[in-house]
């Protein structure tokens, strides 16, 4: 089925970055809220970076227009109805995400495809609440999706290959690289950044370096854009707790355990840039 409408469940910044992309890409997107405040907000993210790319002339003044008006924002369901693909991009609760897709299971006609934008959740426990399993799969970007490349498209254990086709083609027709990963939590990315984030925590608790050093020894000694404890203010340390969370319940490996520090400052609601403070402080 060739893909030419697409519905985007969650319009935050992961949502709203991939309905703009969509949109760029020729796509016509449906975008979901659960509120007008919060569509709102999503949209106006969204015009903002189009805005942007516009003032340093990398689009011109009408694709900008034509790829806002390929865009509609609603905060009902029911408008999804005629999509072809769905994105979600909700809040990472699998008991949330399950009920969604319930109900979205009896709305969406019955050949569109479903996709989790998930960094963590095992996608058939999603896709076990519809009855389109084989029509279910990953697609998981990365923020901020405008400008990251990555896109990994993960295959459940009865995931068609028709689907994975489909998921396949629509990646690079956004202009990213897709990789497949099989459906194991963390897929590709995380199940290697993860461990690495926390046995950086674990060293600078230790005493091993200052986090400054840490930091800088990873830039330069491996070439990485930004050191891990930077990466992890980035990233958002509640959201990395949640995921080595997930992991550590499905592998039972201690690499995934979290360490007492990352749980005291998740605690303290020092969870990086997006708080103001985590292990390094943005409150100026």
């Amino acid at each position: 089925m060739a893909i030419q409408k697409v519905g985007v469940i969650g319009c935050g910044l992961m949502g709203s970055g991939i309905a703009q992309i969509s949109a760029q890409a020729g796509f016509q997107v449906v975008v979901h809220e659960i509120n007008d405040d919060l569509l709102g907000r999503g949209i106006g993210r969204i015009q903002g970076f189009i805005g942007k790319e516009l003032e340093k002339n990398k689009i011109s003044k009408e694709e900008a227009d034509s790829s806002l008006k390929r865009i509609k924002g609603t905060t009902n369901l029911e408008d999804l109805a005629d999509c072809d693909l769905i994105i979600e991009a909700i809040i990472e609760n699998l008991d949330e995400k399950r009920k969604l897709y319930s109900a979205l299971d009896k709305i969406v006609k019955p050949e569109a495809i479903f996709t989790s934008n998930t960094s963590s959740i095992t996608i058939i426990e999603m896709a076990s609440a519809t009855k389109r399993q084989a029509q279910f799969a990953g697609l998981h970007f990365f923020n901020p999706v405008p400008l990251m490349k990555l896109v990994e498209v993960v295959k459940t254990i009865v995931t068609n290959e028709e689907t994975i086709a489909s998921l396949l083609e629509f990646s690079q027709k956004l202009g990213k690289k897709p990789v497949l990963a099989k459906d194991s939590p963390g897929f590709i990315v995380n199940l290697l950044l993860i461990p690495y984030l926390l046995d950086a925590i674990r060293a600078f608790e230790s005493g091993v370096a200052s986090k400054e050093d840490i930091d800088e020894g990873m830039k330069l000694g491996c070439g990485h854009p930004m050191g891990p404890l930077t990466l992890l203010d980035f990233v958002g340390l509640d959201t990395t707790f949640y995921i080595a969370n997930i992991m550590f319940d499905e592998f039972k490996d201690t690499r995934y355990a979290a360490p007492p520090l990352l749980k005291r400052m998740v605690a303290a609601g020092m969870l990086g840039r997006k708080s103001g403070k985590g292990f390094y402080d943005y409150s100026k």
